[in-house]
């Protein structure tokens, strides 16, 4: 009897184990596929392109900042061009309207960070903005103002800043995908994990 009763306490343990490693470890795997993309070689090409429906991309040697956490998610086959279409064609009126239009695009909408950003907080879990760094995990998607109505947006990963106290980006802001220490060098407005 005892003997069973140690084994349900075990399984149950081990249960409970396995779930939390699941969540954290979905962080940790788009920060490994975030990695795995990096190529300074991809030029930064904002160009309206027909792409095919699912699992479209653009031409490959080509992409913007969208385009790297597109490609990190595909890697976990997750994807975002089908996703957020899906969520846009049910919620059109919650996405912003700042490009005019009246019915969803399946060559753009996920490739913009505005809708990425309304897309996450609706369907992700939106994370405290603060300037403290431990609060920016591997796995974090992190949005940035940039200036004159642009926005950016990056994947923490798990490789720290020079002087350790930062977890680093990777991100294409003209320079390819690259891995860079840029998580405090604009003004951040969207901190969010996807999956919750």
């Amino acid at each position: 009897m005892a003997r069973s009763v140690f084994f349900l306490v075990f399984l149950l343990n081990c249960s409970i184990s396995h779930q939390g490693f699941g969540q954290s470890n979905s962080r940790s795997s788009l920060s490994e596929m975030a990695l795995s993309i990096i190529d300074p070689t991809i030029i930064y090409d904002p160009t309206y392109f027909s792409i095919p429906y699912p699992n479209g991309d653009v031409p490959l040697g080509r992409g913007v900042c969208t385009d790297v956490i597109i490609r990190a998610f595909r890697k976990l086959d997750l994807d975002l061009q089908q996703i957020v279409h899906e969520d846009m064609q049910t919620n059109f009126n919650l996405y912003p309207n700042n490009w005019g239009l009246r019915i969803t695009d399946t060559n753009i909408d996920h490739r913009r960070v505005p809708n990425l950003m309304t897309f996450f907080t609706r369907n992700g879990e939106e994370k405290p903005i603060t300037m403290d760094a431990q609060d920016y995990q591997p796995g974090d998607i992190v949005c940035w103002d940039l200036g004159g109505g642009i926005t950016h947006i990056g994947i923490m990963v798990n490789k720290r800043s020079s002087d350790g106290k930062r977890f680093m980006v990777v991100h294409n802001i003209g320079r390819g995908q690259v891995l860079e220490d840029i998580l405090f060098l604009y003004r951040i407005i969207g901190h969010y994990t996807y999956p919750k």
